[in-house]
């Protein structure tokens, strides 16, 4: 997905279980070979990410190596869900 302006990638809304996926936002490290700012080690911007699923599963994390770790975590869980919401578990004993 691409982004026309700076703005737009900042307001894109998170995932939500009734319309589940996955959002990550990673700007790029690398910038343009005139750019005075790509000898820069600070990073333009934070990768973000957030991902929900039908389910009920929900999740979100900052910096790169946590979108990598989320981005893991959203494909093993939807190789293994089936999409129907979990239904929560009864908290009293049973008479």
């Amino acid at each position: 997905m691409g982004f026309r302006n700076s703005q737009a990638r900042h307001s894109t809304p998170d995932p939500t279980p009734d319309e589940p996926g996955i959002r990550i936002y990673a700007p790029p490290i690398y910038r343009d070979h005139w750019d005075g700012a790509r000898w820069w080690k600070q990073h333009g911007d934070t990768p973000n990410a957030a991902y929900a699923c039908a389910c009920g599963l929900t999740g979100t994390a900052t910096g790169a190596e946590g979108v990598a770790a989320l981005a893991a975590e959203y494909a093993a869980h939807k190789s293994a869900c089936t999409g129907t919401p979990v239904t929560p578990l009864e908290r009293r004993a049973a008479a």
